[in-house]
């Protein structure tokens, strides 16, 4: 029985595919697909339009395979023709673009006409996928105590050096981001990068921040990976 499950659908002795295989390999692709975007979409930041048309490469890749009697060859050129138009309007991370090669290899394997192998393989990466996310493999715990500080000071106060005391003493590092003027160059404001020593002091790095830039404005903000770092 596993012979037959893993064997292909397709027919070698013809050159055109029939209607009933044709449908049963889009609605495998299409199920491997919602499949594959439901675990992509578990504890990940996501966009409608990334997660459905994650949903649906596995059919469209498929049908190209089918549409060129298996012939990978071709299909991939076809593929490649496709890549000419940008597939996103900004660059994925690496997550995005390893799962939509995962996307794609099942939906090649679809449209091979090995049904059972890419249930198989979509199950095997799909879990495998599901198991990183749930155990948060790779994160690094030290961007929890990164922050973006922003400090208003008169124009009276020399900022330089004059909050180092308070900083060795909150902070595992520190540098100088951007310094610009403002309401008519009578304050400064002062953007830092830090790292906290411990983010359950941050209340108390602000309130002696305070006292030292005269109770002007100041915020912190936790530091943001952005899209397109890999």
């Amino acid at each position: 029985m596993l012979n037959t499950l893993f064997s292909e659908i397709f027919s070698s002795t013809t050159e055109t595919i029939a209607v009933p295989q044709f449908l049963l390999g889009i609605a495998v692709a299409l199920v491997i697909g919602i499949f594959l975007a439901a675990v992509y979409s578990y504890k990940t930041k996501y966009t409608k339009s990334f997660v459905v048309t994650l949903a649906l490469l596995p059919a469209v890749v498929c049908v190209v395979i089918m549409m060129v009697n298996g012939n990978v060859g071709a299909g991939v050129a076809v593929a490649g023709a496709f890549s000419l138009v940008r597939f996103r309007s900004v660059p994925g991370t690496a997550k995005e673009i390893g799962t939509i090669f995962l996307a794609m290899g099942a939906g090649l394997i679809c449209g091979m006409g090995y049904l059972g192998y890419a249930v198989l393989f979509s199950l095997i990466l799909g879990i495998a996928m599901f198991i990183l996310n749930k155990v948060n493999i790779g994160a690094d715990k030290r961007l929890e105590q990164d922050r973006i500080l922003k400090i208003t000071i008169p124009e009276d106060l020399n900022y330089t050096g004059a909050f180092d005391d308070l900083f060795e003493k909150y902070t595992v590092k520190y540098e100088t981001v951007s310094v610009r003027t403002a309401n008519m160059g009578s304050l400064f404001k002062l953007t830092y990068n830090v790292t906290l020593k411990n983010p359950n002091d941050e209340k108390d790095f602000i309130d002696d921040l305070r006292c030292r830039n005269g109770n002007l404005e100041i915020s912190m903000a936790r530091q943001e990976i952005t899209n397109n770092e890999l």
